[in-house]
C-alpha cells in the first residue's frame, strides 16, 4: 500500500486526532491487574494498542468493549493473571512488549512474547538487564525477540541507574517493583515521559519522584478507576506541522494531551518561530489537556537543544520535515535512539529527503537538515509508521506529486490519518501498489 500526495491548499479547521497510545497501553495493563472495573474512553484503536488488549484477554482478564473507544476492564488484581495458551503476539509496539516484560517478570506463570519482523530486530537488552537483577529469568535471541519469561513468584527492589533516557525502561522497571520485595528506585539522567507515574498514582498506588529519582514499593494493589485518554500528541504533531507549513492556516485540535514531559515538539518549533498556543487546559484525570491552535509561520533553522530530546523523541520524523521547510539549517543531536525505533528513523527520513531535494548529513547521533524545496518523488517508509507520515506531509508541500511506499504501518498509530487530514485539505490518497 502506498500514499499518493499532491500539493495541497491547507484550511482553518478545528479537528479530532485518536487517543494516546501510551495511555491506552497503560489503561489497559493496570486496568487489568487492579482490583475491580476500570472503565476507560478515548482509547486508541490501533494495531498496536489491539495487540496489548488481546495479551491481556489472552491472560484471563475480562475485557468488554461497548465501542472502539470505550470498555470496562475487570481487573484481576495483582496476582489474578493467568498463562496464556499461546505465545503472545505483540505486532510492531515496543512499547507493549517492554512494558509487559516488567508486568510479566514477577508472575508464577511462563510467558512467551513475540512480535512483527521490524520488532523482532529492537533490542530488549535494555530491559533484560535490570529486570534480571531484580530476579527475572528472562531469555531471548541474543538481547532480541521472541523473549521467554520464566515465572517468578517473588522478585527483589533495586536501585538502577538508566544508561540513557527512557520512559519503556524506566516503566518495565517500576511495573516489575509491584512485584518485588522492598523498594525499587529508578534513577533518569533526563525527564521522560511519566504517564506510568501519574495512571499508577490515580489508580492508588504511591509512587515518589524527587530529584530524577522514582520510587514504588511492592506489593500495593491497585484500584479500578476512570481513564479518560486525551488526543494524542504525537498524531496531533502531523496536524500542527501542516498547518504551520500551509500559506495561511488556522487551525484548531482539540482535547490534547499535553503532559510536559511529552512537549518538546511544541518547544522545539517555537524555538524555530511557530505559532502555537494553548487553550482550554485543564487536567482529565492525572493528564493535563489543551487544545492546540496553530497559525502557518515562517520558520528558521537553528541548533536544537539535545535536553528537549527526551521530550521528543517520537517527533523527530516531524521534525525532520519541518526543518527542511524552514530558513537555514537545523542541527540535530543526541537522537541516537531513533536509529534503534521502528527502522533506522535518521536514515530513513535522510535518505526519504534527498530524494526529494533536501541536503541533509547524518551523523552518528544525529543530522544537519539544510532549508529548501521539496521536489516530487517515491520515497520508502522502511515500514515506519511515523516516517510514512511525516514523508506525505513533505509532499503536501512538494512541488509535484510525492509517492511513499509501504504505508500500512500508519494504523499501528494513527487509524483514520487520511481523514483526518483531508478534513483540512490535505490530498493525500491510497494506492494498493506498492
Amino acid at each position: 500500500m502506498r500514499f499518493l500526495v499532491t500539493p495541497s491548499k491547507v484550511r482553518d479547521a478545528s479537528v479530532t486526532v485518536p487517543g494516546d497510545k501510551s495511555v491506552s497501553h497503560r489503561a489497559l495493563m493496570l486496568g487489568s491487574i487492579a482490583e475491580g472495573r476500570t472503565e476507560v474512553s478515548g482509547f486508541l484503536a490501533g494495531e498496536d494498542c489491539l495487540a496489548t488488549l488481546a495479551a491481556m484477554r489472552a491472560m484471563g482478564v475480562d475485557i468488554q468493549q461497548a465501542s472502539a473507544t470505550e470498555m470496562s476492564i475487570e481487573g484481576v488484581g495483582l496476582h489474578g493473571l493467568r498463562g496464556a495458551n499461546a505465545d503472545l503476539d505483540l505486532g510492531n509496539s515496543g512499547t507493549a512488549m517492554r512494558l509487559m516484560t516488567g508486568l510479566l517478570a514477577g508472575q508464577g506463570f511462563d510467558s512467551v512474547l513475540i512480535g512483527d519482523e521490524s520488532l523482532s530486530g529492537r533490542p530488549m537488552g535494555r530491559i533484560i538487564k535490570p529486570l534480571s537483577s531484580m530476579g527475572a529469568k528472562i531469555e531471548s535471541r541474543d538481547g532480541k525477540p521472541p523473549l521467554i519469561i520464566r515465572g517468578q513468584d517473588k522478585l527483589q527492589a533495586i536501585d538502577y541507574e538508566l544508561p540513557m533516557a527512557s520512559a519503556q525502561v524506566k516503566s518495565a522497571v517500576l511495573l516489575a517493583g509491584l512485584y518485588a520485595d522492598g523498594t525499587t528506585r529508578v534513577t533518569e539522567p533526563a525527564v521522560t515521559r511519566d504517564h506510568t507515574e501519574r495512571m499508577l498514582g490515580s489508580m492508588g498506588v504511591s509512587v515518589v519522584t524527587n530529584s530524577g529519582t522514582i520510587a514504588i514499593t511492592g506489593g500495593q494493589q491497585l484500584r479500578g478507576c476512570v481513564v479518560s485518554v486525551p488526543a494524542d500528541l504525537s498524531s496531533a504533531a502531523f496536524v500542527m506541522l501542516a498547518a504551520l507549513l500551509a500559506e495561511n492556516a488556522d487551525i484548531q485540535i482539540k482535547n490534547v494531551g499535553v503532559n510536559p514531559t511529552r512537549t518538546g515538539v511544541i518547544n522545539i518549533l517555537q524555538s524555530m518561530g511557530a505559532d502555537i498556543t494553548l487553550e482550554n487546559t485543564q487536567l482529565l484525570g492525572e493528564e493535563p489537556v489543551a487544545d492546540i491552535r496553530v497559525r502557518s509561520s515562517k520558520l528558521r533553522g537553528g541548533i536544537v537543544d539535545p535536553a528537549l530530546v527526551s521530550l521528543a523523541i517520537d517527533e523527530f520524523p516531524i521534525l525532520f520535515v519541518a526543518a527542511a521547510a524552514a530558513l537555514g539549517k537545523t542541527v540535530f543531536s543526541g537522537i541516537g535512539e531513533l536509529r534503534v525505533k521502528e527502522s533506522d528513523r535518521i536514515s530513513a527520513m535522510a535518505d526519504g529527503m534527498r530524494i526529494l531535494g533536501i541536503s541533509v548529513d547524518e551523523t552518528p547521533d544525529g543530522a544537519t537538515v539544510h532549508g529548501g524545496r521539496f521536489s516530487g518523488g517515491i520515497v520508502q517508509s522502511c515500514g515506519d509508521h511515523r516516517v510514512a507520515m511525516s514523508l506525505a506531509l513533505a509532499g503536501t508541500i512538494a512541488s509535484d506529486e510525492v509517492i511513499v511506499d509501504d504505508v500500512a504501518a500508519v494504523d499501528t498509530s494513527f487509524p483514520g490519518f487520511r481523514d483526518v487530514m483531508a478534513a483540512f485539505g490535505a490530498e493525500i490518497s491510497v494506492s494498493d501498489e506498492n
